[in-house]
């Protein structure tokens, strides 16, 4: 176990509900290549923090890579809901790009 992920997990100890540290613990744990992991430590930041909006790119991604695409483009499409709640159109713009790209991708 890395000594970051080491950190992370006792930074998830001690505020459990902490988004960012939610977060980086699955890119962590997608880094590391135990994506069981990375998609429980996602779905627990979309359960208690759906407005969080850098989730919904990354765990799309993930889907894509598990070939679960159906899961893939409702995820992006609720982070396209997200994203334009909270005017944030960077990421408005790489969600709808990602959805775009899946549900076309010869185009």
């Amino acid at each position: 176990m890395s000594q970051r992920l080491q950190y992370l997990l006792q930074l998830s100890e001690s505020s459990p509900g902490d988004s960012f540290v939610l977060f980086a613990l699955a890119k962590e744990y997608e880094k590391a290549g135990d994506t069981t992991r990375a998609l429980a430590y996602y779905e627990k930041l979309r359960s208690t923090d759906p407005g969080y909006v850098g989730l919904y790119y990354h765990l799309g991604k993930l889907f894509e890579q598990q070939l679960d695409f159906s899961n893939a483009i409702q995820t992006y499409k609720q982070g396209i809901e997200t994203a334009r709640k909270a005017s944030d159109f960077h990421s408005l713009s790489e969600l709808n790009g990602a959805l775009l790209n899946l549900e076309d991708p010869e185009e």
